[in-house]
């Protein structure tokens, strides 16, 4: 008979004889260190968590948003200029000030917009840019210089920095891989793209006695399945940057962050997303599909800080005035639909969203109806407690002050990571990026 380990609470299974006594007889000396680390940690430590805590949910729009077409310089006479099939017309946009004008496919974020409830940073960016989507969602994700790589991401570092001893859901991505953004010294966090399918499955192993017990036993433990219908690449070209499957760190990490908080985060997320129903209407899609899940899991009160979901399709080479019509009509009316339901639930208060994109497109359009990677975008923050409005400086579009064709950025994506982290989060940011940018005020 294969073992098998019940497991109630994280904290519970840390005390019970499964690491005290009935498997640690068979195991290394090294798991042997382990246990008894992990049940000095179960001693128990407090931390605020998404339950009692305020929640950030963050919206990759991946494969690079042209974000002259998103916020609109309608005045502009270079835009029209470089723009004469793709660009868009000033009786079409819906209009912010004389100048500027939201994209006509963002109606929902107009009324957020109107409401107090949204705000637009222009001229998002950071130095010497690089149109790899690769190489350029990798910086955004570990908020590095473009000429230095980091191991681990930004959110992965508030973990280790702001939420150790945390729930083991603390942090959740929606998608079939966990996005580097999450990489941690301590991997914290659970990826999935269904409750359903996330959950433990007996693989086809040798029968005990062809392997050390305690071998197959933690085989056991390690050993999850993934499969459903929420892809982690969602769009044509590029959905994002996968984390490492297992990240390097001590037998101890692996256990601690891999067998046991997968086994109890899962049991809750099933339960939770099974017993609480959404109060909106979404739309048919994948971003919809997984906003309704972590409204679900915000319900439920599922103990998280920080949820992670991913459209993609932005890489817009060729026919871009169709196909970036239906991504933001989707992306504003999925959020939309997510606010109603948070409002619904009376969580509205409690939670702050944020987009980015890896990067912009260039000015001017190219031969096939569409723009090539570029630099300097556009991100958007939302919630009843956002500073709302425009913030930052609009690039300029002049030839002149391009540089190889693109804007130059304005404010750096990591000034905006510092607002979040320090109006937000309530954590200091240096530690977390790594050097003190000034924070942009967003609450």
């Amino acid at each position: 008979m294969k073992p098998t380990v019940t497991l109630k609470t994280r904290r519970e299974f840390l005390r019970t004889t499964v690491l005290g006594g009935a498997v640690s007889w068979t195991v290394p000396t090294f798991l042997a260190h382990t246990f008894a680390a992990l049940q000095a940690e179960a001693a128990g430590r407090n931390v605020t968590t998404g339950k009692d805590g305020t929640i950030l949910v963050v919206v990759q729009m991946a494969g690079g948003n042209d974000g002259l077409n998103t916020i609109v310089p309608f005045t502009n006479d270079h835009y029209h200029k470089a723009r004469p099939r793709v660009g868009l017309k000033e009786k079409d946009v819906l209009r912010i000030n004389d100048e500027l004008g939201f994209h006509p496919a963002l109606g929902a974020f107009k009324a957020l917009y109107d409401e107090g409830c949204l705000s637009v940073i222009q001229g998002i960016g950071y130095p010497n840019p690089n149109r790899s989507h690769f190489r350029s969602t990798e910086i955004w994700h570990t908020a590095s210089d473009s000429n230095k790589f980091k191991k681990y991401g930004w959110i992965g570092r508030y973990f280790d920095n702001a939420c150790q001893g945390a729930d083991p859901a603390v942090g959740v991505s929606v998608g079939r891989q966990m996005p580097q953004a999450f990489a941690a010294r301590r991997p914290t966090g659970v990826s999935l793209e269904n409750p359903q399918s996330y959950r433990y499955v007996n693989p086809d192993r040798p029968e005990p006695g062809e392997q050390d017990t305690g071998e197959a036993t933690f085989r056991m433990l390690n050993d999850a399945e993934v499969e459903g219908e929420l892809a982690f690449n969602s769009g044509s070209s590029i959905g994002g940057i996968a984390g490492t499957s297992v990240i390097q760190g001590s037998p101890l990490d692996y256990l601690e962050r891999t067998a046991m908080d997968a086994q109890v985060s899962s049991d809750k997320i099933l339960q939770t997303s099974n017993r609480v129903a959404n109060k909106a209407a979404y739309p048919n899609s994948q971003l919809a599909s997984g906003l309704k899940l972590v409204a679900k899991l915000i319900g439920g009160e599922l103990p998280t800080r920080i949820y992670y979901v991913s459209q993609g399709g932005y890489d817009t080479h060729t026919n871009q005035l169709t196909s970036q019509d239906r991504l933001l009509r989707d992306l504003g009316d999925s959020l939309k639909a997510f606010i109603e339901d948070m409002k619904a639930q009376g969580n509205f208060e409690r939670v702050a969203i944020m987009t980015f994109s890896e990067f912009g497109r260039r000015v001017g359009e190219n031969a096939s109806g569409g723009t090539d990677h570029g630099a300097a975008s556009v991100m958007f923050a939302m919630g009843p407690k956002v500073k709302a409005g425009l913030q930052g400086k609009y690039p300029s579009i002049a030839p002149g002050d391009l540089k190889n064709g693109d804007p130059v950025y304005t404010t750096d994506f990591r000034s905006v990571y510092a607002g979040v982290l320090e109006g937000w989060l309530k954590t200091p940011s240096a530690p977390v990026l790594g050097q003190q940018f000034k924070p942009l005020v967003l609450v």
